[in-house]
């Protein structure tokens, strides 16, 4: 479990994306990146909070800032879920759980009494020298994307 905190550099991440592609936090340097973490593709919650992200994309890119989200799906279940929901964020797949592990969003979790592994909806934002400027645990939908831009616009 790691215990990240404001001004820690953000642990860097090489993960298969979308679309067949790479997306690593080193690539991105210079520029504020939003790294949000969501259970699964396609579910509830996680669906309304990338549309939430893509209804803000340009207002995000405007300030250069790129949003990549992640979760422990594949590439391929990224693709689809993207291409239902006409989704304009990027999709890393953690399959190995490994980022989620270093940002500390791998936790155990309790759903009717019983107990399993799996992602924190969390949030962090990472400025343009790499550090994190921002956090949100537990993070509850409604509303966040916004408070995530606001928070950008503050840097």
């Amino acid at each position: 479990m790691s215990d990240l905190a404001l001004g820690d550099a953000a642990p860097d991440f090489d993960l298969e994306a979308d679309g067949g592609s790479r997306i690593s936090l080193s690539a991105l340097k210079g520029q504020p990146v939003v790294v949000y973490f969501y259970p699964k593709d396609n579910t509830p919650g996680c669906t309304k909070e990338a549309i939430a992200f893509t209804d803000l994309i340009e207002d995000f890119k405007k300030l250069g800032t790129t949003i990549v989200g992640i979760s422990p799906d594949t590439a391929r279940k990224h693709d689809n879920f993207i291409a239902k929901h006409y989704l304009a964020v990027r999709l890393g797949a953690d399959t190995e759980k490994t980022t989620a592990e270093a940002y500390g969003v791998w936790v155990e979790k309790s759903m009717y009494g019983k107990k399993y592994m799996g992602v924190e909806r969390a949030t962090f934002l990472v400025d343009a020298d790499g550090k994190i400027a921002q956090i949100w645990r537990k993070v509850k939908v409604a509303g966040h994307a916004e408070a995530v831009l606001e928070a950008v616009q503050a840097l």
